[in-house]
């Protein structure tokens, strides 16, 4: 008996975490409006730009990657957004991001055309932009 009541118990509480992710990842992919979610631990909204060689920063325009990569400088894990392969349209986004240290890189497109570097960065409320992002700036190690 004991053990059917915490089964139930623990099946009852995979379901309601299950549940509140999805609303919270639904309501955030429908748009990219800035805001946080707050579930067990602070989360944020990663909007990504590029580093240009000569440090110059954008936020638009065409680029040959795959995706952006966030790992989590202390715990290993990894987040990617997936933007397909070839060339990307900035900005691209990550909704969702829990709060932390990360290193932030790009994977090459299709094309090959272009190498990314790497940038360590915090995500925390205090590094939100006014519009309410954490903007990274993933730099451009090299292209062709």
């Amino acid at each position: 008996m004991k053990k059917s009541i915490v089964k139930i118990m623990l099946f009852t509480g995979v379901i309601a975490v299950v549940s509140s992710f999805s609303a919270i990842k639904g309501d955030s992919e429908k748009n990219h409006s800035p805001s946080k979610n707050i579930s067990q631990t602070e989360t944020y909204q990663i909007r990504f730009g590029l580093q240009n060689q000569n440090g110059s920063k954008t936020l638009s325009g065409s680029y040959d990657l795959g995706n952006f990569v966030a790992t989590n400088t202390v715990t290993g894990e990894t987040f990617e957004t997936y933007g397909g392969s070839g060339m990307q349209s900035l900005p691209q986004y990550f909704d969702g991001l829990p709060e932390g240290s990360y290193t932030f890189t790009a994977t090459q497109g299709q094309g090959g055309w272009v190498g990314y570097g790497s940038v360590t960065a915090e995500v925390s409320e205090a590094k939100m932009d006014t519009d309410g992002y954490v903007t990274v700036y993933v730099p451009i190690a090299w292209e062709e």
